[in-house]
């Protein structure tokens, strides 16, 4: 039985080669990178993570500080009975915000743990189903101009990506529609083509929004309201004319269920890093797939690769790593707009640990 010998939590703050802006975080000049390692009684590691946008990694941290008190010396390979232990210990201080970010962290790491103790590519201990996974660039590129924009799609086209992801959500719409006509006019009819609006609206700016956009058939369009508004969302997807994606700002399996049984999201959407973890991440998807809807992902994905390629109702990875790959020894590879699974055990992500040592929060 693999006992919890240790839990350490490192927080990082780790700067951006340039300033990124969407329609409500404002301007990110940096985000803060907050690390779980668990090493067992044989001296096994696993490795997990999450993040924030450049504020309240310290209290991520502070919480994962508890979260190794309440998991010191359990059986690593009880993920599920681990999670609902700390779900409930923490549950009353907790639910979202700080408390399930680090609870994802640290389930992240259980995964990891186990699919190296057992010499399996997590994916693979997951149940499998493809490691190759479609692909997408998730630009934060608000404040773009049409020809920047153009000239960053180049860039990420010659990376290998065949899909797109553009910000909306500007102070006037014209504004959002002559960005968006000018992409689809570079990109062609049939490429796939999001748009995010980080929660930008309310229910009837955003079904105005969503009709304005319509005729350029974007694939979805992300986040048109605050994710407490389930009834709004509902109404977007509804009356809007367009697919909607949503969900990197729900915490938990309950709100997914919540959103999805309103019928107010086509692409549910978890993050890995704060919806509870990978225990999470793929009852969401398994949640998804029972409602014949197709899971996509937010975030952290050389984590979320592995949890999608084990996925039969994938449907995109997100990736953007804000930085974070200069500080991973193999970072996700995209070919011809797949990205794939590695075959290494765990999740495969390996840290430079020297390299972050200088950022340490």
């Amino acid at each position: 039985m693999p006992r919890l010998d240790r839990v350490e939590t490192g927080l990082y703050r780790i700067p951006l080669p340039e300033v990124l802006t969407d329609s409500t975080h404002g301007a990110m000049t940096g985000f803060e990178l907050v690390t779980c390692r668990v090493t067992d009684a044989e001296g096994a590691e696993g490795v997990g993570y999450t993040y924030t946008v450049g504020r309240n990694g310290g209290a991520v941290a502070s919480t994962l500080a508890e979260v190794a008190e309440l998991a010191a010396g359990q059986d690593a390979d009880r993920i599920e009975a681990l999670w609902k232990h700390l779900w409930w210990a923490l549950h009353y201080g907790g639910r979202g915000g700080p408390t399930v970010l680090a609870l994802s962290a640290f389930d992240i790491a259980l995964w990891d743990l186990k699919a190296k103790r057992a010499g399996l590519a997590l994916w693979r201990l997951l149940g499998g189903h493809d490691p190759r996974v479609p692909c997408y660039a998730g630009g934060i590129d608000l404040d773009l101009s049409a020809a920047e924009l153009i000239a960053q799609t180049d860039g990420n086209l010659s990376r290998g990506f065949r899909a797109i992801k553009m910000k909306v959500g500007r102070p006037r719409l014209s504004e959002d529609v002559e960005k968006l006509a000018a992409m689809r006019a570079h990109l062609g009819e049939g490429f796939p083509l999001m748009v995010d609006a980080n929660m930008r609206w309310t229910a009837d700016a955003a079904i105005r929004a969503a009709r304005a956009f319509a005729p350029y058939d974007p694939t979805w369009l992300e986040e048109p309201t605050p994710p407490e508004d389930v009834a709004g969302h509902a109404r977007v997807l509804r009356e809007g004319g367009v697919p909607v994606a949503s969900g990197e700002n729900l915490r938990s399996l309950w709100d997914f269920q919540a959103l999805i049984a309103a019928g107010g999201v086509s692409y549910p959407e978890p993050d890995v890093t704060n919806c509870g973890g990978v225990t999470a991440f793929m009852k969401v998807a398994h949640l998804a797939e029972a409602f014949h809807l197709p899971v996509t992902s937010h975030g952290a994905h050389d984590v979320t690769v592995q949890l999608l390629a084990a996925c039969p109702n994938a449907s995109y990875l997100e990736a953007h790593g804000f930085g974070l790959d200069r500080y991973i020894a193999e970072p996700l590879r995209i070919k011809e707009g797949l990205a794939v699974a590695p075959d290494r055990p765990g999740h495969g992500i390996a840290f430079d640990w020297a390299g972050l040592a200088a950022l340490r929060g």
